[in-house]
């Protein structure tokens, strides 16, 4: 059965608090920037949603998804790039 290639979950996860944890509180002082690191921050949070219903499909129609943690990672094999 063929899988879907996705990015693993951790991916948005660890984006998002770099984003809310860190260069939130870089950008504390300046509203303009505040505003549009809040709208990328909202943006993630929608592809991550977004992703797990596309998942959540995948499994009612019995489509495996394949969680991958970099581009070199190809199923059970790692590819070394050259």
């Amino acid at each position: 059965m063929e899988q879907l290639p996705l990015p693993a979950p951790i991916h948005y996860e660890l984006i998002l608090q770099l984003l809310e944890k860190q260069t939130m509180s870089a950008v504390n002082n300046n509203q303009d920037l505040r505003h549009e690191v809040n709208q990328l921050i909202i943006t993630l949070r929608k592809a991550a949603a977004q992703q797990k219903r596309l998942e959540e499909i995948c499994k009612a129609s019995s489509f495996a998804v394949d969680h991958r943690w970099s581009l070199n990672h190809l199923g059970e094999k790692t590819i070394n790039p050259d």
